[in-house]
This record gives structure tokens, sequence and C-alpha cells, in this order.
């Protein structure tokens, strides 16, 4: 079943007491997988995935969603990274993308979803996690961070296509060009968010981080999709 990005990203920003026993580890990416997937294996995607921005102190938590097929949210103060995925879902698996042209008459505007089809519940949890990375550097960058939901799948289809050699297709089920969804400069519209200084090799595994306060809890503001 295909699924549109537009109903399950949620990125916002946390007041500063939300997160105040926050518990601050330094240095690399702090990663935590509660799913069935291989957590060394799908550590390794998101790390090659990132490889050359700033995530030193990112958490990043995969876990089984409450009955969604996948979700995802960033929060920006805390620094964390949810990526939920269906314990059901269906491979491969057709992901509608809002990374086609919009389209417009002089009454109003469209876009046509193109779907990106994915091997595994790895990609798809590897596409998650770029489209919230994405959001997170907008912000990192002191970009108006609304409305950038197109950017993101860009970000994450870019590297899905380039490194996993996943198809993207169109309404019809055609190949699409690649000019026809891929051409934004992504990277220098979020360049003042940062370089890492430390390229990544395949030893670099960083600490898992435990669980703390669950969203939703008192003090926090509550997910708008809560898949806790």
């Amino acid at each position: 079943m295909a699924k549109n990005l537009m109903a399950w990203s949620d990125c916002r920003i946390l007041s500063a007491q939300a997160w105040a026993k926050r518990e601050n580890i330094p240095g690399g990416m702090n990663f935590k997988n509660t799913t069935h997937l291989d957590s060394k294996r799908l550590e390794t995607m998101f790390l090659r995935a990132v490889d050359g921005w700033q995530h030193d102190g990112l958490d990043v938590s995969v876990r089984f969603s409450r009955g969604a097929e996948f979700s995802g949210t960033c929060y920006y103060e805390s620094d964390r990274i949810f990526v939920n995925l269906g314990r059901n879902n269906r491979y491969p698996y057709q992901l509608l993308t809002n990374v086609a042209r919009p389209r417009a008459n002089r009454t109003h505007w469209w876009r046509e979803l193109f779907a990106l089809e994915l091997a595994d519940g790895y990609q798809l949890g590897l596409f998650v996690f770029l489209h919230e990375f994405y959001h997170r550097l907008v912000k990192r960058a002191r970009r108006n961070v609304r409305q950038k939901e197109a950017r993101c799948d860009r970000f994450a289809a870019r590297v899905l296509v380039d490194q996993y050699g996943a198809i993207m297709r169109d309404s019809a089920g055609k190949h699409v060009r690649r000019d026809s969804w891929d051409f934004q400069d992504l990277d220098g519209f979020v360049a003042a968010a940062g370089r890492s200084t430390k390229a990544w090799s395949p030893d670099d595994h960083p600490r898992e981080w435990p669980c703390r306060t669950k969203p939703g809890a008192v003090g926090e503001q509550l997910m708008l999709f809560s898949d806790v």
C-alpha cells in the first residue's frame, strides 16, 4: 500500500523545561533500536547517509509504531529524532512522495505524487530518518522551517536512489527522469547548518542511549502523531 509522507512528519520545538533532565552524551550519534531490524546494520546506514553533516549528540530512536505503517518526529531543542515503523508492513513498499515539481494554472496548483520503491524495512527506516534529519538541518541553518516537506523528501530520496538503487515512478507507474524531482541545491540551502570535520568509517558505531522519559508525559508537548 502506498503512503503519503505529508501525513506523518511532525517536526516541532519543545520547551527547554521539557527535557531539562536529558542526559548529555558527547560525541557521535546516540542510537537506539527496539525493532526486529539489525541494529548495527541500521545504524551504519544512518551514519553513512549523513556523513559530512554535523550529528554529534543527536539522539535517534527506531521503534515499532502502534499501528501506523510509519511515522517520524524531530524535536529541535532536545535534538532527537524518532523513527516509527509498522510491524506488518509488506515489502517492497511503494512510498508516495512530494518530490515532483509543482504545477499550477490560473486558479490553483497541484503536485503529482511520485512513488519510491523501498526494498525493505531498513530502507523505509532510512528514508524516515533522513526526512527528519533534513528538518533538523533546516532549523540549524536558521531557515524558515515551514513548508519544507518536499525538500525533506528529495533529500531522503536522493540517498535511496544513489546508494541503494531505489526506483522512482510517476502516478502511472513509469520511471521518471532524475531532473523531474532532483532539481534543487539541497546541500547549499542548509550549508549554514555546519559540516562535520570527522569522516565516517565502518568502524564508527556510537553507543546506544538508554530509554528516558516517554514523549507525551507530564511537562512535554504531546506529539501530534504520537506512536509511543
